[in-house]
């Protein structure tokens, strides 16, 4: 398959085109996720997140990334636990709300509290509840490194994001075809 595409190569001291280089990171199709958590002042907080990763299985690691300019940084600094909620494919309007600047993001929003009062939001395909163990300052981002406590999985399809819009999975149909020698494992729909 031949596509066309524009090379870049960062030589010291040149222009760096920062929404260039946002786009070319928007190819990459990642999973939605609310971040929320209880403040010290015991308001619930919550933020959408595409940056959220699993680091290691034993022990059961996960990390995520917040912008320091965030408004809700210095809350999310100060807790203690943080659940990551794994939105379905039919909560565009969940994952948009907690991308806002709404003054109550949790309006509307049903929610249950989960362990150590994290809000766990209704209608996620997932929650994981974790410790935070590791806050590290990088960039303009602060990353934030956490152990899991407690986790729960749901049927359903996840939302999807990439190159900034929101999206659902669609099975690939190998039609029969045998790719055992470039794709280990597949399973044939």
């Amino acid at each position: 398959m031949n596509r066309s595409a524009e090379a870049v190569a960062l030589e010291p001291g040149a222009h760096f085109d920062s929404r260039d280089y946002r786009d070319t990171l928007g190819q990459f199709a990642t999973g939605v996720t609310v971040v929320t958590a209880r403040a010290p002042d015991g308001r619930r907080v919550g933020l959408t997140v595409n940056s959220f990763t699993s680091v290691s299985l034993d022990p059961p690691i996960v990390l995520w990334c917040l912008s320091r300019s965030s408004a809700s940084a210095r809350q999310f600094l100060a807790a203690t636990r943080f659940a990551i909620n794994v939105l379905a494919f039919d909560q565009v309007v969940v994952a948009q709300r907690f991308a806002s600047r709404h003054p109550d993001r949790f309006a509307g929003i049903g929610c249950r509290i989960g362990p150590d009062g994290v809000p766990l939001l209704d209608g996620a395909i997932a929650h994981l509840v974790y410790r935070n163990i590791a806050r590290h300052p990088t960039g303009d981002h602060l990353i934030f490194i956490g152990e899991v406590e407690h986790y729960e999985r749901f049927a359903g399809e996840p939302l999807v994001f990439q190159a900034g819009e929101y999206a659902r999975l669609l099975p690939i149909c190998l039609d029969g075809k045998d790719y055992s020698g470039i794709a280990p494992n597949t399973k044939h729909a």
